[in-house]
């Protein structure tokens, strides 16, 4: 429950007093230097859900420390585990959908990498790129292009964000390399008692292939620092692609509601034979619409915006009731020959247009189209706008992504359940699917809301909660989840007595017997606060 900030102190772990907190701030200081260490409000405001009402007093930090090395983070996670305060890894912070740069645990420290933001290396002969994990996609761009490097690299659809944390929570990019999340290669990692190791061939001194050979010799472990709390990672390899001939970005729209069935049939087979080798992302009118103007344009009453008001956004916007981005990439002869098969295949279904225009290499900085630039590299924040539906510049949103798989039955079904779940919170259906591969799709929901209207807000979070639970009876699962339910999304995987939480809990324990490292990271607690034991 949630109680008026106004009435809290500082907020501070579990199992340490205030003088305790304190203390480490204190020793944190002295290691690091006063200025990479800050606990004041005004800093620690930046540091909340940033959608959360501000009289909310859950996912509070009590101050965050921001290292430049590798070096110094061994010295946070040894002072951590001296004065068991429990620590919360951010990349750039900017995953504002699943809470942004919050810690799961009130009074957590958190470990800011915006000042270990170098781009390492990149190498152009064997296409990748070696990163420090306060590095944004921005960064990444401006570093392929100041290199004058013939390369792109897979981003997501806001630039500000960090491409090691993106990675780590199995983030969606969109360009070849980023089927099943496929770009990362090699990790440095600080350990939870400051050991530090590398993953895969990194493991041998002086190898070659660490950011080019995803695994080593004997069990891989690189999966283990994933949307977990095994580690802290401080490097990683970003494998690039090779500049294409030709950039051919696609749009489809639909103008029935009902062809969104008949559209992930010729989608998987497309995919499933490599006429279409990226993610591309097919949205709803009112997603599409969010990304270009605000809901008070066309509707400004109370519920969900009326499908007679959908009809007439879908056609003055010309978006379609869906509508999908893609794109293929290649020799102009190998690109002709993709867009005329899936162009043949997609319009065999009524109503469904496709249209694309090609792109050399020397015309992809005239791209005005921001979702045309995302697709071949090019970051931008254009796309942030879709928080701001409700509210304006005060707008905000929680998101819901289970996977799904790629079939007619399985959209279908899992559209009627979103819609009629966030229709009764009396809230629009903004839905997509980005497919993860050829077989499964995540189901996008973005709950909008305004962050000004609290009953608003509140809906919008509890409708979420409700959606992970019901999702997960129809065999849906999570793909990651908001601070606010993580541990809810995990209970959904109870195979076998929840077999799955307690091999991660064994892992956990054996790694972090203090329990200091992101505590409650994707529903794996340590021991000492498991069970609502706060020692």
């Amino acid at each position: 429950m949630t109680q008026n900030v106004e009435n809290q102190t500082k907020a501070v772990p579990p199992g340490v007093t205030e003088e305790g907190l304190e203390k480490a701030l204190d020793a944190f200081v002295e290691a690091l230097g006063a200025e990479k260490v800050a606990s004041d409000d005004e800093t620690l405001k930046t540091y909340r859900d940033p959608y959360q009402i501000s009289t909310w007093t859950t996912n509070l930090a009590a101050a965050v420390v921001k290292p430049t090395s590798t070096e110094e983070v061994q010295e946070i996670v040894r002072l951590a585990n001296e004065h068991r305060i429990p620590l919360w890894p951010i990349g750039r912070g900017k995953n504002n959908g699943y809470g942004g740069p919050a810690p799961q645990v009130n009074g957590s420290i958190i470990v800011s990498f915006e000042n270990m933001n170098r781009v390492l290396e990149i190498n152009e002969e064997l296409g990748y790129a070696m990163v420090e994990p306060g590095v944004s996609w921005i960064d990444l761009y401006e570093a392929i292009e100041a290199g004058g490097h013939d390369l792109a690299a897979s981003i997501v659809d806001v630039g500000w964000g960090g491409v090691v944390s993106n990675t780590l929570d199995h983030g969606l990019t969109y360009m070849p390399y980023s089927i099943d999340q496929a770009s990362h290669c090699g990790m440095e990692v600080v350990l939870p008692d400051g050991d530090l190791i590398r993953t895969g061939m990194g493991a041998m001194e002086g190898n070659k292939t660490w950011p080019l050979y995803k695994r080593g010799l004997g069990p891989t472990s690189t999966e283990l620092f994933m949307q977990s709390n095994n580690g802290i990672v401080t490097k990683m390899g970003y494998w690039l692609m090779p500049k294409p001939e030709v950039y051919m970005p696609l749009w489809l729209r639909s103008w029935n509601e009902d062809d969104v069935g008949p559209i992930v049939n010729a989608l998987r087979e497309l995919m499933l034979d490599g006429t279409i080798d990226m993610r591309p992302q097919f949205s709803n009118t009112l997603i599409m619409a969010s990304m270009m103007t605000s809901r008070k344009d066309w509707w400004d009453g109370d519920g969900p915006v009326p499908e007679h008001i959908i009809d007439k956004i879908a056609k003055e916007l010309n978006l379609g009731r869906w509508m999908m981005r893609f794109a293929l990439y290649g020799d102009e002869a190998v690109v002709d020959h993709r867009y005329a098969k899936l162009k043949k295949r997609f319009e065999s279904i009524s109503g469904v247009e496709v249209t694309g225009k090609k792109y050399e290499k020397s015309e992809w900085k005239n791209l005005q189209n921001p979702h045309e630039q995302i697709q071949i590299g090019i970051p931008n924040l254009d796309l942030y706008k879709m928080a701001s539906w409700y509210g304006g510049d005060e707008g905000g949103h929680v998101d819901f992504s289970p996977v799904i798989p790629l079939t007619t039955t399985d959209t279908l079904a899992a559209q009627s359940l979103m819609k009629e779940m966030v229709q009764e919170a009396g809230l629009d259906l903004m839905a997509g699917l980005l497919p993860i591969n050829a077989r499964s799709t995540t189901f996008i929901n973005v709950l909008a809301f305004d962050t000004k209207d609290e009953d608003q807000t509140r809906r919008a979070y509890e409708v979420a909660k409700k959606m992970v639970a019901i999702a997960g009876k129809k065999g849906y699962g999570e793909y990651r989840a908001h601070l606010s339910f993580m541990d809810l999304a995990a209970d959904q995987f109870g195979f076998n007595n929840h077999s799955q939480r307690r091999f991660n809990e064994t892992i956990k324990d054996a790694l972090d017997p203090n329990g200091i490292l992101a505590p409650g990271k994707s529903g794996i607690w340590p021991a000492r606060l498991r069970n609502g034991n706060n020692a």
